[in-house]
């Protein structure tokens, strides 16, 4: 198991690409190095943020080596393996094995999957690396996460925790004393981190921490002195500038935001469109009026 306390802000780490669509591993070294000098406690690499599953399998070995050849021991990384077919998350989930991360975790299987299908395909990915926490990647609404999690506390041994993307504080904290201290519940939804924390929840992870990481920290911080009101105004702050990016197609206006930072990440993958041109203007004077420097020097 990871010698890591894997605990703090956890950005759910960007993958740039070149405007030929190929991955910009010196950019993507870049920003690894300057979200680990604002302090982050880890990084989750492939997610949907970083659009793991818009890469190939060896695109998302290559994102796996680069960040934590450039990491260097320094943060834990946990790396997302969540694939439609099985063999190959847990091809990936053996390559991040050897290349040397602190966990994997992976979203459900195909939609629709049965139950005993997903026991299947998380059996099998947790399987493959036994010496690896495994972290199944929960969204609120999918399915039942408290009586799912307790199933694969049965059928799973190295069962780390999970990354709980919901709103419901009742069900993360059920989740939380589920585990009763054995595991690590990630909250993923940023604009409720303080209220997961507030509720015993000691690490997230996220998509605005590619930009404002320092923000949650001090989030973290404040709460971890008393002062609770202090903790979430600066939360509705960064809720601000989350409102103004999501006003835009969030995805564009993220990598618009890190190019603003210094970091030219590309066009998203994803289906939803880059930022247009004569948008950019217009996002720029938004995200002033909501702090978005100040927040993100934090």
């Amino acid at each position: 198991m990871s010698q890591h306390v894997l605990t703090g802000c956890w950005p759910a780490l960007v993958t740039p690409f070149r405007s030929d669509d190929t991955i910009n591993v010196p950019v993507f070294e870049a920003l690894v190095e300057y979200l680990i000098a604002k302090g982050i406690g880890g990084l989750y690499l492939c997610g949907s943020t970083g659009e793991g599953l818009y890469q190939s399998v060896e695109e998302r070995k290559l994102v796996t080596n680069a960040a934590i050849a450039q990491v260097k021991g320094r943060v834990p990384v946990i790396v997302h393996v969540g694939c439609t077919a099985t063999c190959h998350a847990v091809d990936l989930a053996k390559h991040a094995e050897k290349a040397g991360a602190d966990g994997v975790s992976s979203v459900l299987p195909a939609p629709n999957a049965s139950l005993p299908q997903v026991y299947a395909h998380y059996g099998a990915i947790a399987a493959a690396v036994p010496s690896l926490p495994f972290f199944p990647y929960l969204f609120g609404a999918q399915t039942d996460a408290v009586s799912l999690m307790a199933e694969l506390a049965k059928r799973i041994p190295n069962l780390g925790g999970a990354k709980y993307t919901g709103p419901n504080m009742l069900v993360l904290k059920q989740l939380l004393d589920l585990g009763g201290g054995r595991w690590r519940i990630f909250s993923g939804m940023d604009e409720q981190c303080v209220f997961a924390a507030m509720f015993g929840c000691e690490q997230n992870i996220g998509s605005t921490l590619n930009f404002m990481p320092g923000a949650y920290r001090e989030i973290r911080r404040l709460l971890s002195v008393g002062q609770w009101a202090e903790a979430v105004d600066l939360q509705y702050r960064a809720n601000r500038v989350t409102l103004v990016a999501a006003s835009f197609g969030f995805s564009g206006a993220l990598k618009e935001m890190l190019r603003l930072l210094g970091f030219d990440c590309g066009s998203p993958r994803l289906s939803t469109p880059p930022l247009a041109e004569d948008k950019r203007a217009a996002l720029r004077d938004r995200l002033e009026e909501v702090e978005f420097s100040t927040l993100a020097r934090m």
